[in-house]
């Protein structure tokens, strides 16, 4: 049997993810990076670390509940760092890490698509919504 070499070893793994299977470990961290709180938050932090209640308050709609799983959730994968100061009351601040900080342009450029794009959006579900009311079709 042959021997491989740390960089065949590094190809084989790659080939062994494929995003398209549920069990993929690359599958989880898309549908990790594609949740819309992810999308929102991660911009907001892009601009510099944040207090807790300072992502709380600019992210309109997000739960309490569902802001800390996301942080939670970011923190594991490495994407964000969460920093304690010892005070009265205590400071937490959030922070992208160089990892999150790699995925930024790519979340930018959802985020900027979709704010652009937005008129031509609501038109197409306009005329989808008018087309299937008058043919009775059902969504």
């Amino acid at each position: 049997m042959p021997t491989r070499d740390a960089a065949a070893l590094r190809r084989e793994a790659a080939r062994a993810y494929d995003a398209y299977l549920a069990s993929c470990p690359a599958r989880q961290l898309v549908d990790r990076i594609s949740d819309k709180w992810v999308t929102l938050i991660l911009p907001a932090l892009a601009d510099g670390p944040q207090r807790y209640s300072d992502l709380s308050r600019r992210i309109a709609g997000v739960s309490q509940k569902m802001l800390t799983q996301t942080l939670r959730s970011l923190e594991r994968d490495g994407l964000v760092t969460r920093h304690v100061t010892p005070s009265v009351p205590v400071r937490v601040d959030y922070e992208l890490t160089p990892l999150g900080l790699s995925l930024m342009p790519l979340i930018a450029c959802i985020k900027d698509w979709a704010e652009t794009h937005m008129d031509q959006v609501a038109a197409a579900r306009q005329d989808y919504d008018s087309a299937s009311s008058t043919t009775g079709a059902k969504v």
